[in-house]
């Protein structure tokens, strides 16, 4: 029981930290295409929290909320930019209409009672 009220509570955590990026996003000029983009189950596909957009610049946005920046910055592991990186091919291969933009991968790091870091271009595909 306590498990699943854990799980609960760290689910509204995020979010709240993805609502705040939003947000922040829409604050310096972002269109938000899409958020909370899920794979099947077992497919190899991440998720993708926030598919932003400005100009030509199509932004695939992890957000990460923890404690402190330094923990949300190292909570972002190479198997979880795998699994983004080929969320992020799907995505583009549903939305023909967006094939000219120019894809970019950026992480959100967000701290209890601060305003969300935004970390742009914070790896490039196959790093």
């Amino acid at each position: 029981m306590r498990a699943a009220r854990d799980r609960h509570a760290a689910m509204r955590r995020g979010v709240a930290a993805e609502n705040l990026c939003v947000l922040a996003l829409r604050l310096k000029g972002y269109a938000i295409l899409d958020r909370r983009l899920r794979g099947r189950r077992g497919s190899g596909v991440g998720e993708i929290d926030i598919v932003a957009r400005k100009g030509a610049v199509l932004a695939f946005i992890e957000v990460k909320a923890r404690a402190n920046e330094a923990a949300a910055a190292y909570a972002l592991g190479w198997r979880q930019r795998a699994r983004l990186e080929r969320a992020a091919l799907l995505y583009l291969a549903r939305h023909p209409e967006l094939g000219g933009s120019q894809p970019r991968f950026d992480v959100m790091l967000v701290r209890p009672w601060r305003w969300p870091r935004h970390l742009i271009d914070a790896w490039r595909e196959g790093d």
